[in-house]
């Protein structure tokens, strides 16, 4: 997974329980959402992955440069028994609303990215090997950036050129991965 992760920018998010849904429950609607839809909207909340200030300009950078961006996900135990509102419109510009496509459901969220195929691949990635892609701390590392309340962050992979050992090493398990696709992050309204 390594080669695909240097080729890529990052979208971190930790994932849980969401709008009184297990995480295996959103897993498989997400993935049924794709079979008949092609796309999947998955929602979340939160100022640090902005759908304008923080996704979409280093989606396009990321893109522009040549290299794809992926999500990848973090399974973790989550509070979130917020009731389900069920968002009715996106936007990707603040200005114009769209229905959301038919066959789509987001809850209780007020953004969502845009994605394509959602897989279950499991893996260990070194957050002390990312670094902040966007915003006023870009450069700042992964592991330093992703604390206290932080969950979710747009990174560069930036492997370490010396190995670190494993004291030094912050290490979390991604279990869920999937490719952001244009307009990459929405607005959402109910």
């Amino acid at each position: 997974m390594s080669d695909a992760l240097e080729k890529s920018g990052l979208i971190f998010m930790k994932v849980g329980l969401h709008a009184q849904e297990s995480i295996e429950d959103i897993v498989k609607r997400k993935q049924r959402e794709f079979e008949e839809t092609g796309s999947i909207f998955w929602g979340y909340g939160g100022n640090t992955c902005h759908p304008f200030s923080m996704v979409q300009p280093f989606a396009k950078e990321m893109e522009e440069s040549g290299n794809q961006v992926l999500i990848v996900m973090q399974k973790m135990n989550s509070k979130h028994a917020a009731p389900p509102e069920i968002a009715k419109q996106y936007s990707d510009d603040g200005v114009t609303w769209q229905p959301i496509p038919k066959g789509i459901e987001v809850r209780g969220s007020r953004y969502a990215m845009v994605l394509d195929e959602l897989r279950v691949e499991e893996f260990d990635l070194d957050l002390g090997e990312l670094q902040v892609g966007v915003g006023p701390s870009r450069g700042r590392k992964g592991d330093q950036y992703l604390m206290g309340r932080v969950d979710k962050g747009c990174f560069l992979y930036t492997p370490q050129q010396v190995p670190t050992t494993q004291d030094e090493k912050n290490v979390t398990s991604i279990g869920l991965v999937a490719r952001v696709k244009s307009p990459y992050a929405v607005l959402l309204k109910t």
